[in-house]
């Protein structure tokens, strides 16, 4: 059978049903029109979709690296997260804070933490979950908790995990975060919010109000899909602020790929051509922050 055809359209469709107003039904409904059958509608659904089965990169046992599930103080409660660090060091390292979609802490995020770890950091990956009762199995039950969190209980646990981060032996103190899509927003939210943030590293996320970017002392680094309009329609009103208020800021758009273009189980969206040079960029921007 020959690969199915996914179009724009296709793409755009699933990021309505992720993001916006789409239920499964509705949104398996346009796929059929757009591809013609429902037989094909099913085909493409899972490229379309993010695949577990494909999420390591880095292997969970990778002997380079300690890797645990922590469970520390939150905002108020507890919040359980994924801690990783490489075993070999020659000295204190910086730490990230890695902030996962709107399907909560799934295999591929470990993963991202995992990478993170390889390139000289300790990583924490929270569950923003973790109030809720943590992340489910069910990706549509996870993005339907993730948007009933609280936004000011939701900062406040991001706070909480930088400091649990600060004070790690072996850490330098200095925290940094990075997110996507779910996570890239709060990561700007957060920048608003945190004095302590040394950097913060938002893929394709949802803007901050301008009026909250004064508070804003992290050096932002800012990666886009040129394709994504509904987040890139906040962009230039974001450079603005933040322009105007004098902010530490790198904004890179990343032409002709589609919002989540770094997740690699996403086959109809990954491009990995805009992943690495973004990933590149981002290792290169936290270790000049972080050191």
């Amino acid at each position: 059978m020959d690969k199915p055809q996914i179009t724009q359209a296709m793409i755009n469709a699933y990021d309505e049903y992720t993001h916006l107003t789409l239920d499964r039904r509705r949104f398996m409904e346009r796929l059929t029109a757009l591809a013609g059958s429902g037989a094909a509608a099913a085909a493409i659904a899972p490229l379309l979709a993010a695949s577990s089965a494909s999420a390591e990169m880095i292997a969970a046992g990778d002997e380079r690296l300690s890797a645990k599930d922590v469970v520390y103080g939150g905002g108020s409660g507890e919040m359980k997260g994924y801690l990783v660090r490489p075993k070999e060091t020659t000295g204190p390292l910086g730490s990230v804070i890695v902030i996962h979609e709107n399907r909560g802490l799934n295999p591929h995020i470990r993963d991202v933490a995992r990478r993170m770890a390889l390139e000289g950091f300790i990583a924490l990956a929270p569950d923003f979950l973790s109030p809720a009762g943590g992340t489910p199995e069910n990706e549509d039950q996870a993005r339907e908790m993730i948007g009933k969190l609280d936004p000011a209980a939701t900062a406040a646990n991001a706070e909480a995990s930088l400091q649990f981060l600060a004070k790690l032996d072996g850490a330098n103190g200095n925290v940094g975060a990075i997110g996507f899509c779910w996570g890239g927003g709060l990561v700007n939210r957060f920048a608003t919010k945190s004095p302590e943030l040394k950097a913060g590293v938002a893929y394709y996320g949802a803007q901050p109000p301008a009026e909250d970017v004064p508070a804003i002392k992290a050096a932002l680094m800012l990666h886009y899909a040129g394709l994504d309009e509904r987040i890139n329609a906040g962009i230039e009103a974001y450079r603005k602020a933040l322009e105007a208020n004098g902010k530490s800021v790198e904004i890179h758009i990343y032409d002709g790929v589609n919002h989540a273009f770094n997740n690699d189980t996403s086959a109809a969206r990954y491009d990995k051509a805009a992943a690495d040079l973004a990933w590149q960029r981002t290792v290169a921007f936290l270790k000049k922050n972080l050191a």
